[in-house]
């Protein structure tokens, strides 16, 4: 579990081939000061598994299915990626809760400066723009953001100076591919909003459960 809060911005230093799957080195201080094998880590918005490290550098692998669903497999060397650490227990939420498996992948087609900031619009497909509301979280390439703006199918979001700084976003540009992450709570809200033989509740359901309006005066 991750917070969408980037800790730092490594770089690809090598990407090899195995099989149907990837290995990733990528360059990084910040969160090498105790990542471990084993440990997971939040790579542009993936959660990946540490299965190498050395004193400036870690390895992650990516198979087959998480290079079908998001944008690393186009990642070549040279290339920055955004990193985060798994969430501690005692750590404040400063984000969302975000699970670093990507629901898809989404192009910016427009990116307009602003006086401070730049506001960003991607189209996104009807999978993934169900979960999305105004003023709600959103995780893009590992980044925890809020949807400033919904006109179906595409969403506008307000990026500040610090996020362009500090992330891979501010090296973004329209026609680019961005990960995309929705908020877990719609995912739950949805699949409890259906009954088992895939139907949408009826009154009558939340009638039985305590919930809706059952017509008796109080």
């Amino acid at each position: 579990m991750f917070t969408g809060l980037v800790e730092e911005v490594g770089q690809i230093v090598a990407v090899e081939s195995h099989g149907s799957s990837r290995r990733l080195t990528i360059h990084a201080q910040k969160i090498l000061t105790d990542a471990k094998i084993d440990d997971s880590v939040c790579v542009s918005g993936v959660c990946l598994t540490v299965v190498a490290r050395s004193e400036h550098t870690f390895q992650v692998q990516a198979v087959d299915e998480t290079l079908r669903k998001t944008t690393l497999g186009n990642l070549r060397q040279g290339n920055r990626v955004n990193l985060e650490r798994a969430l501690r227990p005692t750590d404040r939420l400063g984000g969302h809760f975000v699970q670093g498996h990507v629901d898809g992948v989404a192009p910016i087609v427009e990116l307009i400066p602003q006086a401070a900031g730049k506001l960003l619009t991607l189209e996104l497909s009807p999978e993934l723009m169900r979960y999305v509301i105004q003023h709600g979280s959103i995780t893009l390439d590992g980044v925890s953001l809020t949807v400033a703006r919904v006109e179906e199918p595409r969403i506008t979001i307000a990026l500040i100076p610090h996020t362009l700084a500090q992330t891979t976003l501010g090296d973004r540009q329209p026609g680019d591919w961005l990960n995309v992450e929705n908020d877990l709570l719609g995912k739950y809200v949805e699949r409890l909003l259906v009954t088992p033989t895939g139907s949408s509740l009826k009154n009558e359901q939340l009638l039985a459960w305590g919930y809706g309006d059952s017509g008796k005066k109080m």
